[in-house]
Formats: structure tokens, C-alpha cells, sequence
């Protein structure tokens, strides 16, 4: 099956019945019960978070995420749709997980839950549970992340450039929710809801718009981007943006929870 990286829901509607389909809902889970799209399975956006503070969104263990694809019935030929009920973080944060587990099949779908009911597509109650399929994750695919170690001697390369998926006042240092507030050193502010059509169902806007607006302010994809938020969530968004730009990203999953809470990291505060 060939789908895109964005799908739309009209598109996906005619792949439903199609074998080796795999949809995963990482909406809340009242959302799912109320309604999602037919055969989407519904996975806890905490199963693909590490979960230990002071950073919470780095990567699960591989032994936590065999368990987890096991569970959810990947195998190779699987081809996974993803969609959330925020616009899209958990759905990217998700594509990134699967880049790291070095499964590339998949697809997000534009608008997700709220796109889906806003274009009348079918949904269903039920919940669904999948058979197991003892998959097993060998090696993590360590070039779609960054550590702090690297991160700090790329800032002092200047090897990146830095999207904060935050809000402007976190960017800012306004609004501090780690021990220090502020943000990496050279990165550029550009929250991850500027990206998204507030009038159309939480979908994409147009990423050529998007992509004109991130050049304007220094992110043009020639060096690689790095993408974080406070516990790569937000920045889920951003990094599948990127990878439909065509542009070379990581994500710091240590994010700010991890940078801002380390007093010797070095940081900057205001615009």
C-alpha cells in the first residue's frame, strides 16, 4: 500500500479494509470512546514517553517498546496511520518513535479526529484490540535524535539550527516551567499551533506559507533542525513538518524540561 506521509481523510477513507493497516488513535481516551475512525486502535500518548522527570519525553527502552508494538500487532509489512485530537504533537511524536525503532512505514493524518468528523468520514465505538505479533525492537535509530552532549557541541559548532515548537513567552523566559526559563542559544521561536489552520479542523496550513515564514526567521533547512518544546510533544508537529519540507531534523527529546532544569547548561532569555 502506498499512502503519503500527510494523508488527507478522504484519502484514507477508500485504505480502511486494506490489509497490513494499522491506525493508531492517541486522542484521550473519552475522545476514542466517543468515536474514531474505524478500526484505529488507541494508545495511551504516556506508552511513548520515558516518563522519568527531569526528562520525561526522552525514548522508552527498547524492551518498553517491543512490549508495546507487540502489543499493538506491528510487523514489517505494517503500515501505520496515526492522528491524535490536539492538531497533531502525540501523532508526530509517534512518526518520530517509529523513525527510531526503524519502522518507515507510515502516514499522519492531517486534522486528525477533528478533520475526520468535520469531513462526515465513517466512525465507530468499539474498541479495538489487535493480535500480538512478538515484534521486537532490535536497535534504536540513534540520527533521528540528539543527547545534550551533542546538542551542546552542535550549538558551539554552529552545526543546527534550533525550532523551539514552544510558546513565546516559555521562548522568552516570561513563563518558566523548568528551574530556569529562557531558551537554546540561537534557536528561533515558532510555536507549533502557527502551523496549524484554526478554521479548518486543526489541519496543516499551507506549508509553503509555513516553510516562507520559517525562512524569514532563520530556519531554511540547510543546516539540520533541531526541534524540541518542554517534553517533545509539541515538537512532535514540527519535526513531521519538517520531514514533509524535505528538511534534515532530530528531536531533542530531553527537551526543556531537561535543559532548563541542568544549571550548567547555557541558555538565553528574551527575544
Amino acid at each position: 500500500m502506498t499512502l503519503p506521509l500527510i494523508v488527507e481523510p478522504s484519502d484514507l477513507v477508500s485504505k480502511l479494509n486494506t490489509p497490513n493497516l494499522l491506525i493508531l488513535d492517541l486522542g484521550k481516551a473519552e475522545t476514542y470512546n466517543a468515536a474514531h475512525v474505524p478500526g484505529a486502535v488507541h494508545v495511551a500518548p504516556s506508552h511513548i514517553q520515558l516518563g522519568v522527570p527531569p526528562a520525561p519525553g526522552l525514548l522508552p527502552s527498547k524492551e518498553q517498546l517491543s512490549l508495546l508494538f507487540s502489543r499493538l500487532g506491528l510487523t514489517e509489512q505494517t503500515h501505520v496511520v496515526v492522528y491524535d485530537d490536539d492538531g497533531g504533537p502525540w501523532a508526530g511524536r509517534m512518526i518520530w518513535v517509529l523513525d527510531a525503532i526503524g519502522h518507515k512505514q507510515y502516514s499522519f493524518l492531517n486534522g486528525g479526529i477533528h478533520a475526520w468528523l468535520g469531513q462526515e468520514c465513517p466512525v465507530e465505538t468499539q474498541v479495538n484490540t489487535p493480535e500480538p505479533s512478538g515484534y521486537s525492537v532490535s536497535d534504536i535509530d540513534t540520527s533521528v535524535t540528539i543527547d545534550k552532549p551533542q546538542l551542546l557541541k552542535a550549538i558551539a559548532d554552529d552545526s543546527i539550527e534550533i525550532w523551539d515548537a514552544r510558546s513565546y513567552p516559555e521562548y522568552t523566559g516570561e513563563k518558566a516551567v523548568s528551574a530556569r526559563g529562557g531558551h537554546l542559544p540561537g534557536a528561533v521561536s515558532y510555536e507549533f499551533t502557527r502551523a496549524l489552520d484554526m478554521g479548518a479542523d486543526l489541519k496543516l496550513r499551507d506549508l509553503t506559507d509555513v516553510k516562507k515564514e520559517l525562512n524569514e526567521l532563520g530556519i531554511r533547512g540547510d543546516k539540520t533542525i533541531v526541534t524540541h518544546c518542554q517534553t517533545h510533544r509539541r515538537s512532535g508537529l514540527t519535526y513531521v513538518i519538517c520531514k514533509q519540507l524535505g528538511w534534515p531534523v532530530q528531536a531533542y527529546a530531553g527537551s526543556w524540561s531537561e535543559w532548563g532544569n541542568d544549571p550548567s547548561t547555557p541558555i538565553e532569555t528574551g527575544q
